[in-house]
């Protein structure tokens, strides 16, 4: 019987909720580093005295490293395999970290914090396209949002380490707090199965059936019958912006876009922003962490609603109530109003996240998903490397509640892409969605 036909038919179960734990516990600790640069990015611009620009540019540098990270790294999946890619970038990734925090001066940190992104960019979309390409398709959107719910765990310990370090050890002891990731890298390369899907494309289908065969053993009793399955076909990257796939390479490059200027350039400065609204630095913190927590029902929400409502309803709804919040947080006039609208914000922003991640790799299929996957994150990067250093030249301009504002209209922005994709991928065979 066909090796992705059986694969197809395999319940959800143990092996799935292994590969969720292993791909998920990289992409928390992921999250950390690039949230470092957020709750340090306040002690940082104190101790080498940077000006809202400068701050700016630090907060982007490390995005530069990831746009560049996800174009490789997209196009190095596709060539030699996932589970390459992601344990030596996610090595890459805690290597940066470790040299951050020991950086003798400003230039180095800057060079140091690129190394990270690079690492941090070729991770992500890879690891996403590897959880859809193992799941069964009634369960495959729920468990990439599931896994990108990691994010909001590692989101959390960057707030513990800002919040618990910062203050009274200083941004390196931050740092060094996330070079844990270099640690685990190791582990995680021995314990990756390569996807099969990418297997047979590549025409090794031995060590695909060898693949399937362990998973199924993991399933005592009768499974139920296969049912044919697309086998992958090999395309050339130009394909990617040809039709049929140009539409949805386009409009997904341009929401992308929008959604990463909007998030990290609110997200990264927040706590900055508290602080030039009269808060302390302590405080802030405290806010923001507090703020973080609602990331995590975000992402569950997202995750149960993308197999029942689809992925392009759920993207664009959490992305136009994102936009909503982000304008009501540019308004709050109190304390009590910062914390209720940054939580909605954070709720329905890092739902929005989710359900892109389970979207991105269903629209491409398997011998492109790695590179279409990394093109559009690395157009996404684009907008997140110009939005902190944007927001740093505006800010003396236009205040908090005006860059805010801004950013919440770039998430609706990427509200509109994602709705003129104009294709739903909800229960389809990953070749034919």
């Amino acid at each position: 019987m066909d090796a992705l036909a059986r694969l197809e038919r395999l319940p959800l179960g143990r092996p799935h909720y292994r590969l969720l734990l292993l791909l998920g516990f990289g992409w928390a600790l992921d999250a950390m580093d690039v949230g470092l640069i957020s709750f340090t990015l306040p002690a940082l611009s104190r101790d080498f005295g940077l000006d809202p620009v400068g701050a700016g540019l630090l907060g982007s540098v490390g995005l530069l490293g990831m746009l560049f990270g996800a174009l490789l790294g997209g196009r190095l999946a596709d060539r030699f395999g996932r589970k390459a890619v992601v344990g030596y970038s996610l090595f890459l990734a805690g290597l940066g970290s470790l040299l951050t925090a020991l950086a003798p001066s400003l230039s180095w940190v800057f060079l140091f914090r690129f190394l990270t992104g690079l690492g941090l960019g070729a991770e992500l979309p890879v690891a996403a396209s590897l959880m859809g390409e193992f799941s069964p398709k009634a369960h495959r959107g729920r468990m990439v949002v599931l896994l990108e719910a990691f994010w909001a765990v590692g989101w959390l310990l960057a707030a513990l380490v800002g919040y618990l370090l910062v203050p009274s050890l200083g941004w390196r002891a931050a740092f060094l707090a996330g070079a844990l990731p270099a640690l685990y890298a190791a582990y995680l390369r021995l314990s990756l199965p390569e996807s099969p899907r990418w297997l047979v494309a590549r025409g090794r289908a031995a060590e695909a059936e060898a693949l399937v065969a362990s998973w199924e053993r993991a399933f005592p009793g009768p499974l139920p019958e296969p049912r044919p399955e697309p086998a992958p076909r090999p395309l050339p990257y130009g394909a990617l912006f040809r039709p049929p796939l140009l539409r949805r390479t386009l409009f997904l490059a341009l929401a992308w876009f929008a959604l990463n200027a909007g998030y990290y350039g609110a997200f990264i400065w927040l706590p900055s922003l508290l602080v030039a609204q009269g808060y302390t630095l302590v405080r802030s913190l405290e806010y923001v962490l507090l703020i973080t927590l609602a990331q995590v029902p975000g992402y569950l929400v997202a995750a149960f609603l993308v197999e029942r409502w689809g992925r392009r309803p759920v993207l664009v709804g959490f992305l136009g109530l994102s936009a909503l919040f982000a304008w009501l947080l540019s308004q709050a006039a109190s304390p009590g109003e910062v914390l209720l609208f940054g939580a909605l914000l954070a709720f329905f922003n890092l739902g929005a996240w989710g359900a892109i991640y389970a979207y991105t790799p269903e629209l491409f299929p398997t011998a492109l998903r790695g590179s279409g996957a990394g093109f559009v994150a690395a157009v996404g990067r684009v907008g997140g490397i110009l939005a902190p250093y944007a927001t740093g030249a505006l800010l003396p301009l236009w205040g908090p509640g005006g860059v805010l504002a801004l950013h919440g209209g770039l998430l609706l922005l990427a509200g509109v892409f994602a709705f003129a994709v104009g294709v739903e991928t909800r229960g389809k065979p990953l070749e034919e969605a």
